[in-house]
């Protein structure tokens, strides 16, 4: 699952982040409001975090503009604790739930469980390669209905390889998805961890192939 945090205070954009991103969230930030019109416009999101008080662009314009191009993106939307008009006219314009500063970290994540769970209600989270089957929103991966134990690591690699199935990925756009899950690594180590999930792969057909000074490729399951 992948969360946009549109929020100019530093010091809640890192905490909020930190705590996403070790509840298993793949996290991005800006600090602005046309940051965060572009990036909902360009990336594929699951739940955007919206605080109202963007400087260039209020974040109630760039609810707006999201709503105008129909998009069904569940909001969350941050706005200060005397912000009652605020809150009325974001939830009037389409936002799904609000929390008003301060709140209490744990009420935040209960909130963006419930909107991520609401999100994925409608689409299916799952990914499907052949005997193999991967929740992005539990994190669990299956072969012919098995679980299958995976590192967070590996569940990080996993993820973007299948989300680009038939696709090269690069050592680097691996790197950056581990660094976004909050795992720091090489691009050396990378090669340590496919060759240990290309082995836990096996039994279930599914090939990792090593595209020479390019990356790395998950084969598209045969027709029948």
């Amino acid at each position: 699952m992948r969360i946009l945090i549109a929020e100019d205070d530093a010091i809640m954009a890192d905490g909020l982040t930190r705590s996403l991103r070790q509840a298993g969230y793949v996290v991005d930030r800006v600090g602005t409001g046309p940051e965060a019109d572009s990036a909902v416009t360009r990336g594929e999101f699951d739940l955007l975090i919206l605080d109202l008080g963007l400087p260039k662009m209020g974040g109630l314009e760039v609810l707006r503009r999201l709503r105008a191009r129909q998009s069904r993106l569940p909001v969350l939307i941050l706005t200060a604790l005397d912000g009652v008009n605020d809150r009325v006219r974001g939830l009037d314009l389409g936002a799904d739930d609000y929390l008003a500063k301060p709140f209490a970290l744990s009420e935040f994540e209960a909130r963006v469980r419930a909107l991520t769970r609401r999100g994925a209600a409608g689409v299916s989270g799952v990914l499907r390669h052949g005997e193999l089957s991967y929740d992005q929103v539990g994190k669990v991966t299956e072969i012919g209905g098995k679980p299958l134990e995976l590192s967070a690591r590996e569940t990080g690699l996993l993820e973007i390889l299948l989300q680009r199935a038939g696709r090269i990925v690069s050592k680097e756009q691996l790197v950056e998805r581990l660094c976004e899950w909050g795992e720091e690594v090489s691009t050396n180590a990378i090669e340590v961890y496919v060759h240990r999930l290309r082995k836990k792969l096996e039994a279930g057909g599914v090939r990792i192939v090593t595209v020479r000074g390019l990356g790395y490729c998950v084969e598209k399951p045969k027709s029948p």
